[in-house]
């Protein structure tokens, strides 16, 4: 899952917290491209379902507060109390903890948006916002990385069209024991699958028991056992997505054996490079902790931005943190990158549910 980048539970807490005390940030006056709205209304009113009674803590940054400005325009329309937090207001990016403003606000508050663009090393100061999340059952949405491109495409899926083909994938794999992955650009992947862990559905659709990202469209589950080749001719997560982008003339060809990573190999050496350092950061940093198919079947190509991407219909992965507090898995990473491809042929042990990335079962 996310996904962009993709955070789950911790024991990670603040160290200390800022002298003083920061004020929430006024977005109400600030103009934004009405081709938002249709976008956040959708955020707002069918992801989120929020109520005129609930109270919603909105994060956001200087680059993404125009949209962050659209998402409060439709709070406002719908009458729910909210604090709107600009991050650099707060402290100094990259961040080494959420600011313990936010994190008191969100102790109040039913729901959560998260509007912000990624930077290094800010993955502790997301697993404590998440570790809140999770305990308090908060509908979280996770866009991260959100831009104008993903407002105007991704966002304006019909997200209850895309629960649908959701919820029928989740039933075919929630029964299977396999899962098996071919492109024609070579990757050959085969998943074996570890009852214990649980299938999750991130369809758009988001709800106490998991904050999603969005736009959504994904099932997901830590896997048992991945081994083969990946071409990853779409994107990698995390930072390096926005410094390498779409990968179709360059692709990153990973193999992975006994779930782990054993080699990376591409054209561009940094790319390579930059891949193989942040997957071996810590013990588990290699392992396959995700194992995902894409859903969002309203999207037409990977366009190169990991929050959108890792919905389109095919297979994606990530090695590192498994999710283990929706998924069962006991082990932790402190790393989460996933990688996506484009194209795909898959079977669900010998049923084939897409050809050539499209899906063989109706919506």
């Amino acid at each position: 899952m996310a996904h962009s980048v993709d955070e789950t539970q911790s024991s990670i807490l603040p160290e200390t917290s800022r002298a003083g005390w920061g004020t929430p940030a006024d977005l109400t006056h600030l103009p934004f491209d009405p081709e938002f709205t249709i976008g956040a209304r959708n955020a707002v009113n069918v992801c989120l379902r929020i109520q005129p009674s609930e109270k919603v803590t909105v994060i956001t940054d200087e680059t993404t507060k125009e949209i962050a400005a659209s998402l409060v325009h439709e709070l406002e329309q719908l009458g729910s109390p909210y604090k709107a937090w600009v991050l650099e207001e707060l402290a100094p990016r990259p961040l080494t903890d959420l600011p313990a403003e936010i994190l008191d606000d969100m102790e109040s508050s039913e729901v959560s948006i998260f509007a912000v663009q990624a930077q290094a090393n800010e993955l502790k100061s997301r697993m404590q916002m998440t570790d809140v999340v999770n305990r308090r059952r908060m509908r979280h949405a996770h866009m991260v990385n959100i831009n104008r491109r993903i407002m105007l495409e991704g966002m304006r899926a019909d997200f209850q069209k895309v629960d649908r083909i959701s919820t029928k994938v989740v039933e075919k794999v929630r029964k299977a024991s396999r899962i098996r992955a071919k492109t024609a650009a070579g990757t050959d992947l085969t998943a074996t699958l570890n009852p214990n862990y649980k299938w999750l559905k991130t369809s758009g659709i988001i709800s106490p028991d998991k904050w999603g990202n969005l736009p959504g469209g994904e099932v997901f589950t830590t896997p048992g056992e991945v081994n083969g080749t990946f071409v990853i001719d779409g994107v990698v997560g995390d930072w390096l997505c926005a410094k390498f982008g779409d990968l179709k003339k360059n692709p990153l060809i990973i193999q992975v054996k006994g779930n782990r990573l054993t080699e990376a190999h591409s054209e561009n050496r940094e790319l390579e490079a930059d891949f193989w350092r942040y997957t071996h950061t810590d013990e588990n940093s290699d392992v396959v902790g995700e194992f995902a198919i894409g859903t969002n079947i309203e999207l037409k190509d990977v366009i190169g931005e990991i929050l959108q991407d890792e919905k389109y219909p095919g297979i994606h992965i990530a090695f590192g943190n498994p999710y283990g507090a929706h998924t069962g898995a006991q082990w932790y990473s402190s790393t989460h990158i996933d990688v996506v491809g484009r194209n795909f042929d898959i079977w669900v042990d010998d049923e084939q549910i897409m050809r050539n990335g499209k899906f063989l079962i109706e919506a």
